[in-house]
């Protein structure tokens, strides 16, 4: 349709727009020819209509939000409602009052979609709320405090929801925060506590380590470092800074003292070389004493060459398991052929045995009774020797006590 069907120009030049109530006057243009002053006031209306079409489409695209659509209607409304212009003007009013209808679901559909977000929101800040109050509850103090910045950050990507839930959650959240806080501090000061009480016990067990480097009292020496290595590991962690350099000090007294002990026993193995040589000589004299064929003679023959044993004295560490046990192996066979004549004999022998093991006790006592003293005057070499005799005697011993046990 022209501007001609929505209007006319009178003789004074005044416009008119046709409406369905009626003509209404629009304005004059008299400075013009009546289709000049139509086109003025029917290009208002396209100006009109290209807002409205503008409108429509910024509504229909969902970039304007339900307030701003809202009241942009209503300005666009207000300039289209007694608009001096030409033009179908209650056909585009009908058309910007559809566009409420438009916003008005956009409304709905934003009010669902943000109950949808809060409803989300609320498990989500739920479960932050509770993960927060497990780790207040826990024991994770290396990784609990960056959890818990974690959470925090996760809370504010959030949307708040209604004021009371929300400040409720937040209530949950924040006091968990500070029970987990307050918690973590508590541990490590009690921590810090227990690592300065460490390393004063540490201190003074490195300062006794270092004293006891240059003793040459070998066994209680090494049985009080071992004492010693128990109580370090019963302390407990010192701090960083000075743990590390504590056990570096108390180890190295450690290695100096055994380092020593292991030099002076590698010392008396190469001397008691010579012992093992002998003590390989007599065996072969006692080795040849089997099979046994005089039982009275082999065992004057084999008291002899004990005597001479423990005479020889210490033999090398690596050496004492297999000299003694060839040893122990001539004297059961001995005491084998004894017994199967013992069976044989009077019962009263029995107290022979006992005799025996009397005279070996006594032996024995008196050879313990030199042995401490040897100790007491830190004479290496009389100890050792001394320790070899009682280990012999002790075996003979043994094997008196297993024969009296038989007539027993």
């Amino acid at each position: 349709m022209t501007g001609q069907d929505w209007g006319r120009v009178d003789e004074d030049g005044t416009v008119y727009v046709r409406t369905s109530e009626g003509e209404r006057s629009v304005g004059q243009y008299p400075a013009g020819s009546p289709d000049e002053a139509l086109k003025f006031f029917t290009d208002r209306f396209d100006a009109l209509s290209f807002e409205v079409d503008l409108l429509e489409k910024r509504i229909g695209s969902g970039v304007l939000s339900p307030e701003d659509a809202a009241a942009s209607v209503a300005k666009v409304r207000a300039s289209v409602a007694g608009a001096n212009a030409v033009g179908d003007l209650e056909g585009l009013l009908a058309r910007v009052d559809g566009l409420t209808g438009a916003v008005d679901s956009q409304r709905e559909a934003k009010k669902a979609e943000r109950a949808e977000r809060v409803a989300a929101a609320r498990v989500e800040k739920e479960r932050i709320a509770a993960a927060a109050e497990e780790l207040a509850a826990g024991n994770d103090w290396r990784n609990g405090a960056n959890r818990l910045r974690d959470l925090l950050e996760e809370w504010k990507a959030l949307p708040r929801l209604d004021r009371a839930s929300d400040d409720t959650l937040w209530r949950r959240f924040s006091g968990a925060r500070t029970t987990y806080t307050r918690r973590r501090k508590a541990h490590f000061s009690q921590l810090n506590e227990q690592r300065d009480s460490a390393r004063a016990v540490k201190e003074r067990l490195a300062t006794e380590a270092e004293a006891l480097s240059t003793s040459t009292d070998w066994g209680p020496t090494a049985g009080r470092y071992r004492d010693l290595m128990r109580e370090w590991k019963a302390a407990g962690p010192a701090p960083r800074d000075v743990d590390e350099a504590l056990w570096r000090r108390f180890r190295g007294a450690q290695d100096t003292f055994f380092g020593a002990r292991d030099a002076a026993n590698n010392a008396l193995d190469a001397e008691f070389a010579g012992n093992a040589e002998v003590k390989e000589k007599i065996l072969a004299e006692a080795e040849a004493l089997l099979p046994v064929e005089d039982l009275d003679a082999t065992k004057r023959a084999f008291r002899d060459l004990a005597d001479r044993w423990d005479a020889a004295g210490k033999v090398p560490r690596d050496r004492v398991k297999e000299l003694e046990g060839r040893m122990r192996k001539v004297e059961q066979a001995i005491r084998g052929v004894e017994d199967e004549q013992w069976k044989r004999s009077d019962p009263e022998k029995s107290a022979r045995a006992n005799d025996v093991i009397v005279k070996l006790e006594t032996a024995i006592a008196e050879v313990e009774a030199e042995l401490e003293a040897a100790r007491a005057a830190g004479d290496a070499r009389k100890v050792a020797d001394l320790e070899g005799n009682l280990a012999s005697r002790q075996m003979f011993l043994d094997a008196a006590r297993r024969a009296s046990a038989d007539f027993g």
